[in-house]
């Protein structure tokens, strides 16, 4: 990962350049003046107009006084319609195309402070990598990226800026390396143990072992883990950053709750998944990786709200002691549930936790996160997660905040038709409606346990991770969401 330094414009001697361009402007006049107006040849050779997501490269271009390796131009669109996420977008797109060279500075003056810091987070985001089990790479196949020096107008309010974005991008590469690891490296235990770590930051952490979740009565999720010798956990963090001070308001005090849902490894169960692309399955922990990340930052830029994130871990395997098709278990809320397949596990444990959230913090809202299902992806693809609440406000704010930060949410139906797939003749419900609307009545099974507060549940499965790269996020592990709560809050939640 480089660092970043702010500087006040000035033509760097060495090294290489990006210049980012507004649609229909000229290249930077000091860089252009060194190349003797060769930097406009090139760009008007290679019909580059800064249109949003247009680049072009120029190989060790001649300069008066400066012996440059390239010069990267990217396009920022029209000026007048730059915005914080574009500005990353334009960040991502450079740091991608300088991933090789060792020292770059990119050329932001003319943006606003904010902008210009949010280039650098962009090129942050882009150039992380997860590398740790990397043995026999050649140093010829490995990025170079060391430093980057952003020159902008007003250094000091950039770096101010900054800060707080920073923040978020540990979040989103926490979250990126827990959905990244391993299964046979993260299990439940290992994953709570990973949680600890964020008492470095002010977080309260609390984690329950099975001896503990037997006697909150988590029936559901003790079913998905009995087959595993893998003990589960629930790990609960508190970030307290608003307090409760005298004469406050009781629902301002209130915490605001975010749940994932934590499968270390789903094989399915004894409803065993096919082997093709069951190695997938170890980002299964998708929704608790990104609360994770989301209460790292939280914490991180000290947002001023006060948050519970609650993640139920599980591994899903098969085994002798293995939940069967047909078992009958009893939840949290003393609701039971008829098992028609070991696979719509994730469910079984948001059950509980989401149960015992609403019971224990009277939160002002929940918002669940989970790799559902396959049939979201059927619906949506991978462009847009899928959002059910019995909020509408809550809905319109999640969806406002996705539009934001890229991470794109697309509001599905809730309903009594769809509720009624759910009726079993032997328990409360089933947990499985059938093929027919398979992302719906997954989410209708967890608002059973809602109890009436506003909530969000959001379906995950086809964003958690990329199988190509995009401007901000590098394939693999995306760390959807992160950034959208974190906009959320920052957006309405914040004293």
């Amino acid at each position: 990962m480089p660092d970043f330094a702010f500087a006040k414009p000035a033509l760097p001697k060495t090294g290489a350049l990006a210049l980012l361009i507004a649609e229909g402007e000229a290249p930077w006049p000091a860089a252009d003046s060194a190349s003797s107006g060769g930097i406009a040849r090139a760009l008007k050779a290679a019909e580059f107009t800064g249109k949003k997501g247009q680049s072009c490269t120029i190989l060790a271009p001649a300069m008066s006084g400066a012996t440059m390796s390239r010069i990267v131009a990217v396009g920022l669109g029209k000026a007048s319609e730059i915005t914080q996420l574009g500005a990353e977008e334009a960040g991502g797109t450079a740091a991608a195309l300088l991933a090789r060279e060792p020292h770059a500075t990119v050329a932001a003056q003319g943006l606003p402070a904010g902008l210009a810091a949010a280039v650098a987070t962009g090129m942050a985001l882009r150039a992380w990598r997860f590398d740790r089990y990397r043995t026999t790479e050649k140093d010829s196949e490995k990025p170079r990226l060391a430093k980057v020096t952003v020159l902008t107008d007003d250094a000091a309010a950039a770096r101010a800026a900054h800060a707080p974005m920073a923040a978020v991008a540990d979040g989103v590469f926490l979250t990126r390396e827990l959905v990244a690891e391993p299964p046979n490296v993260l299990n439940p235990a290992e994953l709570a143990q990973r949680c600890r770590r964020l008492e470095a930051l002010g977080v309260k952490v609390e984690i329950f072992g099975p001896k503990e979740l037997k006697k909150l009565g988590f029936g559901a999720m003790l079913g998905v883990a009995q087959g595993s010798a893998n003990e589960p956990r629930m790990v609960v963090m508190h970030w307290n950053g608003a307090g409760t001070r005298r004469g406050a308001r009781k629902e301002a005090a209130a915490p605001l709750a975010f749940i994932g849902k934590g499968v270390t490894f789903d094989s399915g169960g004894i409803s065993i998944k096919p082997a093709g692309g069951m190695e997938d399955m170890k980002w299964d922990m998708g929704g608790a990786g990104t609360v994770v990340g989301l209460m790292a930052a939280l914490a991180g830029r000290k947002a001023r709200v006060n948050a519970v994130g609650l993640v139920g871990l599980v591994e899903n395997m098969p085994s002798g002691t293995a939940q069967r098709p047909s078992d009958v278990v009893k939840t949290a809320s003393g609701q039971t549930v008829e098992v028609i397949n070991t696979d719509a596990e994730g469910r079984l444990v948001l059950a509980d936790v989401v149960w015992y959230c609403q019971h224990r913090f009277a939160p002002r809202f929940m918002i669940d996160l989970a790799t559902l299902t396959g049939a979201i992806i059927i619906a949506l693809g991978h462009d847009f997660a899928g959002v059910f609440s019995n909020d509408d406000a809550l809905s319109k704010q999640l969806q406002e905040a996705g539009e934001a930060t890229g991470e794109k949410l697309w509001r599905m139906p809730l309903g009594e038709a769809y509720d009624k797939q759910l009726k079993s003749d032997i328990a409360d419900m089933k947990n499985v409606g059938g093929r027919p609307g398979g992302a719906i009545t997954a989410a209708q099974f967890i608002q059973r346990f809602v109890n009436g507060k506003p909530w969000a549940h959001l379906d995950i499965a086809g964003t958690a991770w990329s199988s190509k790269d995009a401007a901000c996020v590098p394939k693999g592990a995306t760390a959807f969401g992160v950034r959208l709560l974190d906009r959320l809050v920052a957006d309405h939640y914040e004293k």
